[in-house]
């Protein structure tokens, strides 16, 4: 277990922003990660979990506690059941699925970050949710001190939400146990209709596990959705808002406003999210309310491939980030009268 004091936490970020934390520790070990959090714990020491970093917005004065990224490793597969260790990078388990002829993620490849952050946001893309695949999650209880494995049922997932999220403090995900589908090397029913245009298939068809993931990989790319240093379109955490999921009135005076905004016959992108709600698309939000891709002048700006990731041209600082969201969030709310929800984590501030 390595520890650091005043360890700078932006390199450990894919926004690579924010100060240092007092003390920052590696665990390579469930044992170690769970001796960590209990002496934090024990000594009423703030906490900052950190996996791949994908999903943090740390504020520039950094985190005044322990900081514990979570590096453990451990990938086993027996027949469909699937072990991921909380530290597993999500992308490189992915692929050894795929390569396993195994479908259930292969439309979530290129996401960053690490497996065990996935259950927390119920991580999902291209007509795919991690919900669908978990069967339990092992992880430390820290109200009760002790390791628990949760049901897919107890984890309550839902839209980019998860137990987890709700009760940020408790649960430390140590891994996550999925139920993937033998399809004799085919995907999963491709549900996404981008994903089933690039493919050239009808939804619900199925396609070989490569092809799937390769497109999905293609498309990501493309959106500037896949990690690349060279690439500050993706110095970001991918989507920096979720998709608005509005109640029936709601979603009646947001049509409203965008025929008075856009013009009669204007419809918004409008689908099913359950009995009495319709989620719509945050991008198209976004980009209707006059934030195109690359829009802004500073160091923090949209991104040049897609509307909905708030990206680090370099040199910027978080509160230039934040300006930037809060100034999305503004012009939205004033064109539409839908208010936006950040999906990456804050530390240390908020919108």
């Amino acid at each position: 277990m390595q520890e650091l004091h005043d360890a700078p936490l932006a390199p450990l970020t894919t926004f690579r922003l924010g100060g240092p934390a007092t003390r920052l520790i590696t665990a390579t070990t469930d044992a170690e990660v769970i001796a960590a959090v209990r002496e934090a714990d024990g000594a009423a020491t703030p906490l900052l979990l950190i996996g791949g970093g994908s999903n943090l917005v740390i504020g520039d004065k950094g985190f005044e506690g322990t900081a514990l990224r979570i590096a453990t490793d451990g990938f086993r597969l027996d027949g469909t059941e699937l072990e991921l260790a909380a530290g597993e990078v999500w992308t490189d388990a992915v692929a050894r699925t795929v390569e396993a002829g195994l479908a259930g993620v292969e439309c979530l490849a290129g996401i960053p970050g690490s497996a065990g952050a996935t259950p927390i946001q119920n991580v999902g893309a291209y007509g795919q949710e991690v919900s669908s695949t978990i069967s339990e999650v092992i992880a430390y209880d820290r109200r009760t001190q002790e390791t628990v494995t949760l049901s897919n049922a107890e984890c309550a997932f839902s839209y980019r939400h998860s137990r987890f999220k709700a009760d940020p403090e408790r649960f430390v995900v140590l891994r996550v146990r999925f139920r993937l589908e033998d399809a004799q090397g085919l995907s999963g029913p491709v549900k996404y209709a981008e994903t089933a245009r690039a493919l050239g298939v009808g939804p619900g068809d199925r396609v070989p596990l490569a092809a799937a993931r390769e497109t999905v990989l293609k498309l990501r790319a493309g959106k500037g959705m896949v990690l690349d240093p060279e690439d500050h379109d993706t110095w970001s955490a991918g989507s920096f808002f979720t998709n608005p999921i509005l109640a029936d009135e709601e979603f009646a005076a947001f049509r409203a406003r965008v025929s008075e905004r856009l013009g009669e016959g204007t419809e918004p992108p409008a689908y099913a999210a359950g009995e009495g709600h319709t989620k719509t698309s945050a991008a198209w939000l976004i980009d209707k309310a006059g934030f195109t891709k690359g829009y802004g002048t500073g160091p923090a700006r949209i991104s040049t491939k897609h509307t909905l990731a708030l990206t680090n041209r370099g040199g910027a600082t978080t509160e230039d980030l934040l300006a930037l969201a809060r100034e999305v969030v503004a012009g939205v709310r004033d064109a539409f009268g839908v208010t936006l929800v950040n999906e990456p984590v804050t530390v240390g501030v908020s919108l």
